[in-house]
């Protein structure tokens, strides 16, 4: 079957793709690690010892980068609704964060143990109806928050991917009545084209 004009400039997008280079040959799941990387250059969210959970974690790059950085002594809890393959320091719990009984088997790993970071990388998927895929996309960011108001310690941070359009103005909102700082980020990885942000809040009140 003959490929779409779409597909066929993705392939040829992604074979072709600096980070998708750069992810092969340093090892690395997935060319959003890069995304991360930047983020963690610039603002130093992971550090040695802490506890993080990465939301939408598959195929695993964003974990993989967080165990190298919080070390044997810290902690990375993966979730996403696809397999991963297993990752030195990561636990992985596979399901559909958008179920309760997800949410409650995530939440008995964690054991109370309080959280240094929330990352979430969660994205639907799309139909190309932005009148669908947009409410879609901040319902998984709002799920986000939700769990970051029960996990984190205060103090904590929280970085999540966010689709510009409706509804991002009140998260924002939301975010700044929780968190001491809030800062939009769009790491250099992150296609031009593409409507994703990403969204740093820092300090969590409590």
């Amino acid at each position: 079957m003959a490929r779409s004009k779409s597909s066929a400039r993705w392939l040829r997008e992604h074979f072709t793709d600096e980070y998708v280079r750069r992810a092969q040959e340093a090892g690395y799941r997935s060319r959003s690690v890069y995304k991360l990387l930047e983020i963690q250059e610039k603002d130093r969210i992971m550090q040695l010892g802490a506890t993080v959970v990465d939301l939408g974690a598959a195929p695993g790059g964003w974990s993989q980068l967080a165990a190298q950085r919080v070390g044997p002594q810290g902690a990375v809890i993966a979730l996403d609704v696809l397999p991963a393959e297993p990752l030195v320091g990561v636990e992985f719990i596979q399901g559909d964060f958008r179920e309760t009984a997800v949410l409650e088997r995530l939440l008995n790993v964690l054991n109370s143990r309080p959280v240094d970071l929330v990352i979430s990388d969660m994205a639907p998927n799309t139909t190309g109806i932005k009148a669908v895929d947009q409410p879609r996309g901040m319902y998984l960011a709002e799920l986000a928050l939700d769990f970051a108001r029960q996990a984190l310690r205060p103090g904590g941070d929280f970085l999540v991917k966010v689709f510009q359009g409706e509804g991002v103005d009140p998260f924002l909102r939301e975010l700044r009545a929780a968190f001491t700082v809030v800062l939009p980020r769009k790491p250099k990885a992150s296609r031009a084209r593409s409507a994703e942000q990403y969204v740093l809040a820092r300090n969590y009140r409590g």
